[in-house]
């Protein structure tokens, strides 16, 4: 799942998927909207309901800062694979 919200200059996208082997990972990118300033992080979750929980939380924190839900997508969708380009410039 990717999820992406934004205001006027800036942005936060969240990916929860697996890693290799069945942990369930949230990838954090914000920064600021058309460039490559910005952060990276990523949180190991207990389960898929610690992940989903942190995700609600999160849907929450961006809604009270004035930012709108975007795109919220499988990982296998178009849409999903170009915001995981933009993610994957931030690792290096």
């Amino acid at each position: 799942m990717i999820i992406r919200w934004e205001s006027h200059h800036d942005y936060v996208l969240v990916h929860v998927h697996q890693d290799m082997f069945g942990d369930w990972i949230v990838s954090r990118s914000w920064g600021q909207i058309g460039t490559q300033f910005g952060g990276l992080k990523h949180d190991l979750a207990e389960n898929y309901e610690q992940a989903m929980t942190w995700v609600s939380d999160l849907a929450h924190i961006q809604a009270s800062r004035g930012f709108t839900k975007v795109l919220e997508a499988t990982a296998d969708s178009p849409e999903a694979e170009d915001a995981m380009h933009q993610m994957s410039l931030l690792e290096g």
